[in-house]
């Protein structure tokens, strides 16, 4: 960056408060300017990965180097304009057959990246309005930048137990979204403290033991991982029952915390719930085609699972309500084209136990031509004759 550019820069301080002005007017609930450094959380990082805690997630692996500083996501980068939304809309739905929970952060119509990155755009373009040949990029999950640790030095928040970030007056039910720029900006005093004590309730409530130790999450256990990031596998069975109800992502740690007590509501438009998402139906997700499913969730979270995925998840749910009801689809469920939604609806049906489930799990074993399907129906004949 040229000397003449830097003079031509207006006051730093001034223009970091207009940034900050205008994050608000668009509707960004807090914003705060870290400096483009080597993260903290880096070293962390690291030694997360070393641990096999990432799972599948086998890109943080390939980008690990990329997330030692953000000039790795834009070259010069000088600052880092931390945003965050609020999300929360309502309290989590109380929900019995054939309902199944979906994370809060997707009960909207849109995709929040798809949203956000729209009003990412705007404050870049504020950016270039202001000082002509500077350079930005916005960034929301989908670049390798520790958007967690930059919200921290940015001073919005503190870390959780449960390794989610924490604001005093917003809670938890937060998007974070980070504009990098080459700018030199006035920054903001990191978040030094947290306020979480000695209290362990997001780790206790935890029904998978994700949590190893507190700070640490092991996605291999997390219902979140589980239910969007593993959809080409099958869950591993240990942990299908304690995934309960939950058809997509998982909110139990941050509703038992308490800082979310009193988080405000957002009144945002297109974070407010649509009707068949909290609570959605799993019969209705069983009986999806391909098309229906894409045409249904294009433009949501849920697509991220594919249909493969998010039938398997609704045929497990169906499998822990135990519900005699269910029976019917989840027979119909074994003759889906994707063995991952067979060997589900088959385990479920060794779950439920009544209603005709031998025959169908019986009928299926003799046409089946995937082993792993194979051992879900013997499993679940078994399962039926220790229970009869």
């Amino acid at each position: 960056m040229s000397d003449d550019y830097q003079v031509a820069q207006r006051d730093v301080a001034a223009f970091s408060l207009a940034i900050k002005d205008e994050s608000r007017r668009l509707g960004f609930d807090l914003v705060g300017i870290a400096p483009a450094v080597t993260p903290g959380g880096f070293d962390d990082l690291k030694a997360w990965l070393a641990r096999g805690y990432a799972g599948e997630m086998s890109y943080m692996q390939r980008r690990e180097a990329a997330y030692e500083h953000p000039d790795r996501v834009l070259n010069g980068a000088r600052s880092v304009v931390m945003l965050a939304a609020n999300y929360k809309t309502q309290d989590s739905p109380d929900v019995g057959p054939p309902e199944g929970l979906v994370a809060k952060y997707a009960w909207g119509e849109l995709d929040y990246h798809n949203f956000l990155r729209e009003k990412l755009k705007r404050l870049a373009d504020f950016l270039h309005a202001e000082c002509p040949g500077c350079r930005t990029r916005g960034v929301i999950d989908t670049a390798p930048l520790l958007e967690r640790d930059f919200a921290r030095l940015a001073g919005l928040g503190w870390f959780g137990k449960n390794t989610v970030l924490i604001n005093k007056r917003m809670g938890s039910w937060l998007f974070l979204a980070a504009l990098l720029t080459d700018l030199q900006l006035k920054y903001d005093q990191p978040h030094e403290t947290a306020h979480c004590g000695t209290c362990t309730r997001c780790l206790d409530a935890c029904p998978t033991d994700a949590f190893p130790e507190p700070y640490v999450l092991d996605s291999n256990k997390c219902i979140s991982y589980l239910t969007i990031e593993l959809h080409d596998a099958p869950i591993p069975e240990s942990l299908r029952e304690e995934m309960g109800q939950w058809l997509f992502g998982c909110d139990i740690c941050q509703d038992v915390c308490p800082w979310n007590r009193k988080a405000p509501t957002s009144v945002e438009p297109n974070f407010q719930p649509i009707d068949d998402l909290a609570p959605a139906n799993a019969v209705a997700l069983l009986k999806m085609t391909e098309a229906e499913f894409e045409q249904r969730f294009r433009t949501t979270p849920l697509s991220r699972p594919r249909r493969n995925g998010m039938l398997r998840n609704a045929a497990i749910v169906l499998g822990n309500s135990r519900d005699a009801a269910a029976v019917p689809v989840l027979s119909s469920s074994l003759n889906d084209s994707e063995a991952i939604v067979r060997g589900a609806a088959a385990w479920a049906l060794g779950r439920i136990g009544s209603g005709g489930v031998r025959t169908a799990l019986q009928s299926r074993l003799a046409v089946e031509d995937n082993d792993s399907v194979k051992q879900e129906i013997h499993n679940g004949l078994a399962r039926i004759e220790e229970t009869t």
